[in-house]
């Protein structure tokens, strides 16, 4: 006698009926990533070495950096074409899928894992090594300058010395040149001047006072009366304001050029990691098997 016992749960083909096998093989895109990368690195010292064969400074057959960089980005898209799309071809042959989806699927994991690895890289190593040296270089000085400020007031307290005494005389120092212009050397009234030109750049009141200063100097050193100083002051003033605007202007057309050139750039690259996808689509969906009836 046969006997039958339930205990109420349902077989696991009947409770998930729907369910399917993993599509995708994270060990096959490691893998690709792994062909890719070294690919990439490969072809690129080779282009590399290439590149250093071309420069001959002494015969002055070197390649003009026009024409070098565009070389070395064609070399690149190529390079990263191949690399991504053995990548991809790896990546689904070692899989062993079917379906060409499946196969363009695991190809475009390995361009998009490929591509956030080499991000990763660049930011972590050479970001982190330049970002590393300027935070101890300021860190250096500003532990430098928080100990020279603590000390200072140390120092002077000792000495029996008050502090804004300190100040005053330290200001002494660095104002030698006299107030009044006729008693100024050639030196002192080019410096005065040169201090004062700020000022009267900013315009306003102060430009207006360092501009009556700056006409005294004149006046004083070149023995000259006020009116002439103030005419030759003006002169001045007016090729300077010339010269900064024609400076300004130019800055503005570079800004603008160099704008445009970034641009150009973000598009291209924008291109260039397209093709890498395609190259990664491509080289997975070539490498799908076909299945066995």
């Amino acid at each position: 006698m046969t006997t039958h016992v339930t205990t109420g749960l349902a077989p696991v083909d009947a409770a998930y009926p729907g369910k399917t096998a993993t599509r995708i093989s994270w060990g096959a895109i490691f893998a690709g990533v792994v062909i890719a990368v070294a690919v990439q690195l490969v072809l690129g010292i080779l282009g590399a070495g290439i590149g250093l064969t071309m420069v001959d400074p002494v015969e002055g057959t070197t390649p003009g950096a026009t024409g070098f960089g565009i070389g070395a980005g064609i070399y690149w898209l190529i390079t990263t074409v191949v690399a991504l799309g053995a990548g991809g071809y790896a990546a689904a042959r070692v899989a062993g899928v079917h379906a060409r989806f499946d196969a363009l699927v695991h190809g475009l994991v390995v361009w998009g894992v490929t591509l956030i690895l080499t991000l990763y890289l660049l930011t972590s190593a050479v970001g982190g090594i330049i970002g590393g040296a300027f935070r101890t270089v300021g860190a250096v000085a500003g532990a430098a300058g928080t100990t020279v400020g603590a000390a200072a007031p140390k120092a002077a307290s000792l000495a029996g010395v008050d502090e804004s005494d300190v100040r005053s005389e330290a200001a002494a120092y660095l104002s030698d040149a006299p107030n009044d212009p006729a008693q100024m050397t050639p030196e002192q009234a080019q410096k005065e001047i040169a201090t004062e030109l700020p000022a009267l750049a900013r315009g306003g009141t102060d430009g207006q006072q360092a501009e009556a200063r700056i006409v005294d100097i004149v006046a004083a050193q070149r023995k000259i009366s006020r009116p002439e100083a103030q005419a030759q002051v003006t002169r001045a003033k007016q090729r300077f304001v010339q010269t900064k605007n024609e400076t300004v202007a130019t800055a503005k057309s570079a800004t603008d050029k160099a704008a445009g050139a970034a641009a150009g750039t973000s598009f291209v690259l924008v291109l260039a990691l397209l093709i890498g996808a395609g190259a990664a689509g491509a080289g997975a969906t070539a490498a799908t098997r076909r299945r066995l009836r």
